[in-house]
């Protein structure tokens, strides 16, 4: 870890400074598409409550609010749980704060076939506070939790069988146990808090609105958490995000912090995962849908930082916009394109194999069809290189 001390002091010296210019990563060669499933947009619940009754009368992209249940959508983390079958948590519903009061926040257990194209939806767990953790007003006197409560984005499971996610609004830290009940008060980061942190009390944010804890990995043992910023904090270089680690068995920052490079400041991350103790796969993505995307990639982070510029070194492995399709799989062409504007779903399946899915932000984005809500899609695609992940 000397090396990883070492790039997490030089990452704290360029706070303030110029941003580093990242150099351009070599062409690994092109990922090839083995899976494609699609779950429906309109997909939801059963037997669930009315959502979206603060999106107003008009229709969105031909579908009129409010909907009839909760729509199973939103994917922002992923879990993968053996047998083909996956926890997606949605994220705080509907975009924003203001707008997600009736999106009940949820762990989904889903199924894609990826030979079939389909996707199973096999249940859930909603999250909600009946221990009475949370300190400040939430929306719902049962205490289950909405996306005006939180905006959780990323999650992970530990070795006890819990769940640890991310949330932006905090940013904090939640422990939900295996059935989604909180288990402890929601964790600050210290020195950093967005517009819709509780605790803000007239102070200044640092960090932008919903742009907190976006990615998160697990080191292997499962004794720290990586969380990952999507926004700048204010005072370090523009296009940089704040990585941390964070002592699972002491509940508290251990002070190491390394820094993401953005290609290009307007960018956002989707999605952390660990490849090892020293590196992470990122996905890293711009605002664009459809045919004016030109950013959807998966890029291997090193915290060792062997060239000293004193943020992360970074390595493509995959260009989401470029996938190779020779047997024309979910009946596109030869070549592939996975164009959504947020895409923040990834998992190592083995030293070459990728899930990745989409979050559809149900009922807005429209990366595949224009004017038609976009599904929840997952694709396995196979990289021309090896990750040599530590198993």
């Amino acid at each position: 870890m000397k090396r990883a001390l070492l790039a997490l002091g030089v990452a704290t010296l360029v706070t303030g400074l110029a941003a580093p210019a990242a150099a351009k990563p070599a062409d690994p060669g092109r990922a090839t598409l083995t899976g494609f499933a699609s779950l429906p947009a309109e997909t939801f619940v059963p037997n669930s409550e009315t959502s979206g009754t603060q999106l107003g009368p008009d229709p969105v992209n031909g579908l009129t609010p409010p909907f009839a249940g909760q729509p199973v959508q939103g994917f922002s983390g992923i879990v993968p749980r053996g047998g083909g079958v996956y926890e997606m948590l949605s994220d705080n519903g509907f975009g924003s704060k203001g707008n997600s009061a009736d999106f009940l926040l949820r762990v989904h257990r889903v199924e894609p076939d990826l030979r079939g194209g389909t996707v199973k939806v096999l249940g859930g767990f909603d999250l909600a506070d009946p221990d009475r953790h949370i300190t400040f007003p939430i929306t719902r006197e049962d205490r289950r939790l909405t996306g005006a409560d939180f905006d959780v984005e990323s999650i992970v499971r530990a070795t006890d069988g819990t769940y640890w996610i991310g949330d932006e609004f905090g940013p904090f830290l939640l422990h939900f146990s295996s059935t989604g009940r909180l288990l402890e008060a929601p964790i600050p980061l210290p020195g950093v808090q967005a517009p819709e942190n509780p605790f803000l009390n007239g102070a200044e944010p640092n960090l932008g609105r919903s742009k907190g804890f976006e990615g998160m990995a697990r080191s292997l043992d499962g004794k720290r958490l990586y969380p990952l910023l999507e926004g700048t904090v204010s005072g370090d270089p523009a296009g940089t995000l704040r990585m941390y680690e964070f002592d699972v068995r002491k509940r508290a920052y251990t002070g190491k912090r390394w820094t993401y490079p953005l290609d290009a400041p307007g960018h956002a991350i989707g999605d952390a995962v660990v490849v090892d103790r020293n590196r992470f796969l990122i996905i890293e993505r711009d605002g664009a849908q459809g045919d004016a995307a030109r950013t959807k990639k998966i890029y291997l982070a090193d915290v060792r930082d062997r060239n000293q510029d004193g943020v992360m070194d970074k390595t493509l492995v995959a260009d989401l916009l470029d996938i190779a399709n020779p047997k024309g799989l979910g009946g596109f062409g030869k070549t592939f394109r996975f164009p959504f504007e947020t895409i923040e779903d990834v998992a190592i399946l083995d030293d070459r194999t990728l899930i990745v899915a989409n979050d559809n932000n149900f009922p807005f984005s429209t990366g595949r069809t224009p004017g038609k809500p976009d599904d929840n899609e997952f694709i396995t695609i196979k990289l021309p290189r090896p990750l040599h992940a530590t198993r």
